[in-house]
């Protein structure tokens, strides 16, 4: 396992996508493909079964499966953040123990949504998990319907395990927090490049470098407004539904990935695929994972429950 230094380091951590294979199981070595990709573009390290990689829809089984699967084969070239928090902070502590058993080198924790807690409940479950090893705590109030407030995050940076924030709150609260040694990850990409090269952000935690990682890796390595300006309108895309869903299309769209949805989720429509296939194209080919995007027809994605 890495130091918390070493973690910190981190500026580029990829949210990664979960492939699947026709019947819906998970398709590990397309998920490995998709890995090496990041690796070979520079990616610092990954978050397993992230929303993005639709931990969520899997069961834990799954869940820690791909975790163990990801610290064993590429522990040594990534850090390996596994998403191991839940809303019951028994099965949160109960996977983040797994988690660590196999090999992780931190998790993802995310403060309790749906059945929310008061801001004490907060507190005692991020400790309780805390207790365990590094962590990065996951500030994003539109899923969970809570701010993670600098009330809440500033007492919990002192505690010996915690790496940072991953925080969706904004460049002004970033900067805040980065004043005061406390480290952030930005979680919106549209703002990253500010985050981290005018607001002195750590880094981000990426859902776009799933489908142009090396354009990210240059955003994070250097100010670079032109570049960043360019890729306003395909984020802004990856983003017209509720993620993951437009990543997901994308990486089909572009051939990365096999045409298939877990349930709740759904493809994005005929006219959405139109205006990404615009935005993909409009970049080089050999920035894009899987390449040249093509709409796909509705018809040949399946939806699996």
């Amino acid at each position: 396992m890495r130091t918390l230094d070493q973690i910190k380091q981190a500026s580029l951590i990829t949210a990664i996508k979960t492939p699947y294979l026709a019947n819906g199981e998970i398709d590990l070595a397309k998920y490995d493909e998709l890995v090496e990709i990041q690796i070979a573009a520079g990616v610092d390290g990954i978050v397993v079964g992230g929303t993005t990689g639709e931990g969520q829809l899997m069961n834990w089984e799954e869940h820690l499966m791909l975790i163990a699967h990801s610290a064993n084969k590429y522990g040594d070239k990534l850090v390996i953040v596994g998403n191991t928090g839940s809303n019951n902070t028994r099965e949160a502590i109960k996977a983040t123990k797994y988690g660590f058993a196999s090999g992780m080198d931190a998790a993802l924790q995310i403060n309790p949504y749906y059945g929310r807690t008061s801001i004490a409940g907060v507190k005692e479950h991020f400790k309780r998990v805390l207790d365990i090893g590094p962590a990065f705590i996951y500030n994003v109030a539109g899923r969970t319907g809570q701010d993670l407030t600098p009330d809440i995050i500033e007492p919990l940076a002192k505690h010996e395990y915690f790496i940072g924030v991953k925080e969706c709150g904004g460049n002004e609260r970033i900067a805040h927090y980065e004043q005061q040694g406390i480290a952030c990850w930005s979680g919106n990409d549209d703002e990253s490049h500010d985050a981290r090269h005018t607001h002195k952000a750590h880094g981000v935690i990426s859902v776009t470098s799933n489908l142009i990682p090396g354009l990210f890796r240059q955003l994070m390595d250097t100010k670079n407004d032109e570049l960043n300006t360019s890729l306003q309108p395909l984020m802004n895309w990856l983003f017209c539904e509720p993620n993951p869903i437009a990543i997901n299309t994308a990486l089909m769209m572009t051939g990365a990935v096999n045409p298939v949805f877990r349930l709740p989720y759904l493809p994005l429509s005929d006219e959405q695929q139109a205006q990404g296939e615009v935005l993909i194209n409009e970049l080089n080919n050999n920035d894009v994972v899987g390449g040249t995007a093509k709409c796909i027809k509705q018809n040949d994605i399946a939806l699996l429950s």
